[in-house]
């Protein structure tokens, strides 16, 4: 059965008339919520729906009157929706009417919210047009301030200038006001009484104020009888009546005016003094504002020199250092001939003169802050407190520290002037970067022309005109010399000297010992002509190897040195060593130099100096004693030539090579600058590496000239048994090569191994190529001059053998190998019988033949110096070819 709807119930209730009114209050659901049960934080929709239910459960209880079965009243227990029907009814009606008057309070709200916001906006427009009414004003004062539309011109800056005008007026009438009286009182009464008080009473801007006007008051002295000094005095009206300008003038033409004159500049005297007295107080108490307002009251006194002097003579670093200075220089003997020794690094700056310098950085850098402080023309204060620096403290000291140097070695002297100018050099370098007044600034344009004006003047006396660079040539030269005085002796003596010894640098005669002592003598001479220092001519002799370090310690140390082969031989060690000095004196030169323009002129003269020396002295001289050998060789065709002077080529190549790379890697850049000194020096390089090249060509041509030249005359030694034996050939056939082979063998391997460890590259391969071609036509030729047995033709054989055997081992080129071909085919041509020897020929020549590009013909020679020649098998031959 459906159940009832709740209408059908509610109108069946209302029907029958059954008594239910007190179960319908009963079940009504009461008022329990409100807008502020919804409002609260605590609203929870479950909790009020299971309030609202439990409501109606008391009536859903009370349902079913007794008497009815109990399974009736069961069933009517279960569920009746009744009372949750109307209680959600009436929870759904005040829902609603909770809903309309939230409704009508919102839309109060939004009212009242719009209104608000109508009137948040026009109080908005009203300010904005209040404060853009501000600006508009402010503008226009603005411009009415800036002089625009006419309005006020600048009224502000005008009336701000006049007032300060006037108050300069005002000033200046009363210090003229002042002044009158004081000229009053010193025409009239003889005194500077006021004037005096205001020095006494008015502190520092009192003796600045004081000396102004005493200044003023001695103009005037001066303008109004300036013949005062010449005895003029005027004289007074006689009446006495006169205005104040004609009484003043009676003043000063009478004898009142030459003592008020008088009495001026006693005071300016007098105030000078006082001021000076009061700077000097304050500068010992450290008071830099009385300083300051000292030294602008006497910067009136002759534009402060007075007191400038005061504050540079009366340092304590002059008074602390003027003995310092003149102190004798300490330095140990050991630093002075390290110094004076070009073999060893120098030792730096003389120490007296680099603890002074560091002294001075210190000091100038705190002064700096005392003189901005103290002065305010600060920078005519340092540039002088500089000038007495320089020129007084370290210039004193360097020069007796070059004065020390230059009586021990020029070259003592370069390097001492080297340290000094690049330790001084720094010293400027840190002041500029420190600032001194400008400090932690770099200093100022000023003062920066200053350092480096007084650091110029330092050094000027050492490189006017070229004095430098005739020092840096002088040095240079006497060095070269001493190092090549043994071996330019030994050369000199080879051309004079009948030299009895066939070896290349053979000792000289028993003459030596007389010749070296007097060319000891001769060369000690000089150098005492030369005026040297004696410790400079001990370390010249010391160099030449006239005298021994050791000399003083050795019971025979007046033994006299003597000179040996080694000594006239080139020397890579001794090279360097020159290449050395003059990289020092390049160095030193691009240090020193005060004008880069005349850095190519330098250069010129040292690169002349340095082939002058080490190419024409040194390497030419050696080059031409080789060619010199080798020409002899070449023409002594009796002897064995002795080669060993191809040894020496080796060191004059290398020679040559760093010379050459010297010249284009360190001097030639530094002439870029000029393109005529470069050019004549790459010519002057150019014509002088021509030259020793054409030595070292002629020496190698002379050498295989004489070298082939014995070879021809050792074959000439060759038998004819040697290819034509006796009967008892079994003899023979136990023997190697023959003797003239063996001899050719041995003196070409000594040659060829001893121009490998002395040559190498394109010019061992050229040497090597021309001996053996030499050699290749000399034995073709040879073989043409012997007949040659059958047994023979085996001693042939060997000797080919051994000559090709000595050209394979030389590295000849790839063309070369034809010729071997043809030494070996000539060995098989004596060797094979006829019938093999026709087929050969007939496979000479050609192309794809044995021997591609020789003639048949060319071998004709060879087959007639058979034994069997006239046989019918070698004639067939013959007239084959």
């Amino acid at each position: 059965m459906a159940p009832t709807p709740p209408d059908s119930v509610s109108q069946h209730s209302s029907v029958t008339g059954l008594t239910r009114q007190g179960t319908s209050q009963t079940t009504r659901a009461p008022h329990i919520f409100s807008l502020e049960t919804f409002s609260s934080k605590d609203f929870i929709v479950k909790d009020l729906v299971e309030a609202l239910s439990d409501s109606a459960a008391p009536a859903r209880r009370s349902l079913g009157p007794p008497g009815l079965p109990a399974n009736t009243q069961s069933a009517q227990a279960a569920f009746d929706p009744k009372p949750l029907i109307r209680t959600f009814e009436h929870a759904l009606t005040r829902l609603k009417t909770l809903s309309e008057d939230l409704e009508e309070r919102e839309n109060e709200l939004s009212a009242g919210v719009r209104r608000a916001e109508n009137n948040h906006n026009q109080n908005t427009q009203s300010q904005e047009k209040k404060l853009q009414r501000t600006i508009d004003n402010f503008h226009q004062l603005e411009r009415t301030l800036d002089g625009d539309n006419d309005i006020g011109g600048n009224a502000a800056v005008r009336i701000g200038e006049r007032l300060e005008e006037l108050d300069k007026q005002r000033q200046r009438a009363q210090d003229a006001k002042f002044v009158l009286q004081c000229w009053i009182e010193v025409s009239e009464r003889g005194d500077l009484s006021s004037l005096d008080d205001v020095r006494r009473m008015g502190a520092g801007e009192g003796k600045v104020r004081c000396a102004h006007i005493a200044r003023q008051l001695l103009k005037i002295s001066q303008r109004l009888d300036p013949d005062l000094d010449s005895g003029t005095t005027g004289q007074s009206k006689s009446n006495g009546i006169t205005n104040g300008g004609e009484d003043s003038e009676s003043s000063a033409r009478s004898p009142n005016g030459r003592k008020a004159r008088e009495i001026i500049e006693k005071f300016l005297e007098m105030l000078e003094k006082d001021l000076l007295r009061s700077f000097d107080d304050f500068y010992r108490r450290q008071n830099f504002d009385g300083m300051l307002e000292c030294a602008v009251a006497l910067r009136d006194f002759g534009e402060g020199s007075s007191v400038i002097s005061l504050f540079v003579n009366q340092h304590q670093f002059f008074i602390d250092r003027s003995q310092l200075v003149t102190e004798e220089l300490t330095t140990d003997n050991e630093t002075w001939d390290r110094l004076a020794d070009p073999d060893m690094e120098p030792p730096g700056i003389e120490p007296g003169l680099q603890a002074l310098i560091d002294e001075v950085k210190v000091v100038v850098q705190e002064e700096s802050f005392i003189i901005k402080r103290a002065f305010p023309y600060y920078d005519e204060v340092l540039a002088r407190f500089l000038q007495r620096v320089f020129q007084q403290s370290i210039q004193q000291r360097l020069e007796m520290v070059l004065n020390k140097t230059d009586s021990i070695s020029s070259l003592a002297f370069l390097r001492s002037l080297q340290a000094s100018r690049s330790y001084i050099s720094t010293l400027v370098d840190d002041l500029k970067a420190h600032g001194l007044t400008e400090h932690p600034e770099p200093v100022n344009s000023v003062t920066a022309a200053v350092l480096d004006q007084q650091l110029d003047e330092l050094f000027v006396p050492y490189f006017t005109g070229s004095s430098y660079l005739e020092r840096e040539k002088h040095n240079l030269s006497e060095l070269f010399e001493g190092l090549l005085f043994k071996f330019t002796l030994y050369h000199s003596r080879r051309r004079k000297l009948n030299v009895q010894s066939s070896t290349y640098l053979g000792a000289l005669s028993a003459r030596s010992k007389e010749l070296i002592s007097n060319a000891r003598e001769a060369y000690s001479e000089r150098l005492d002509a030369g005026e040297l220092p004696t410790s400079q001519k001990n370390m010249m002799m010391r160099i030449a190897g006239l005298r021994d370090d050791n000399q003083h310690s050795s019971p025979t140390g007046n033994k006299e040195p003597e000179i040996t082969d080694e000594d006239g031989q080139l020397s890579l060690p001794n090279t360097k060593r020159m290449l050395k000095w003059l990289a020092e004196a390049v160095g030193r030169g691009l240090e020193l130099s005060t004008s880069g323009n005349d850095t190519p002129k330098e250069v010129r003269e040292l690169l002349h100096l340095l082939i002058a020396n080490m190419g024409e002295i040194y390497l030419e001289t050696a080059l031409d004693a080789a060619n010199e050998t080798a020409y002899a060789a070449e023409q002594n065709t009796k002897t064995e030539p002795d080669t060993s002077y191809i040894a020496d080529l080796r060191t004059a190549i290398s020679i040559l090579h760093l010379m050459l790379t010297t010249i284009k890697m360190l001097l030639l850049p530094l002439a870029s600058t000029n393109l005529t000194i470069r050019r004549d020096l790459e010519k002057r390089t150019s014509a002088f590496t021509d030259r020793m090249e054409g030595k070292i060509d002629a020496v190698l041509q002379r050498t295989i000239d004489a070298s082939l030249a014995w070879v021809a005359r050792l074959l000439t030694g060759q038998k004819k048994t040697d290819y034509r034996p006796r009967d008892d050939a079994n003899l023979q056939l136990d023997q190697l090569q023959t003797p003239t082979c063996q001899a050719i063998f041995a003196f070409l391997h000594r040659l060829h191994s001893r121009a490998a460890s002395s040559l190498s590259g394109k010019v061992l391969e050229s040497l090597s190529l021309e001996l053996a071609v030499g050699l290749r036509s000399l034995l073709l030729n040879h073989f043409k001059a012997f007949s040659v047995s059958q047994t023979g033709a085996l001693a042939v054989s060997k000797d080919i053998a051994k000559y090709c055997e000595l050209l394979r081992g030389w590295d000849l080129p790839a063309t070369f190998k034809p010729s071997l071909d043809v030494l070996e085919e000539i060995a098989n041509i004596f060797v094979i019988g006829p019938e093999a020897l026709r087929d050969r020929m007939r496979n000479v020549g050609g192309a794809g033949g044995l021997l591609p590009g020789v003639e048949r013909a060319d071998l004709r020679g060879f087959v007639l110096k058979r034994e069997d020649a006239a046989s019918v098998g070698v004639q067939a031959v013959l007239n084959g070819l």
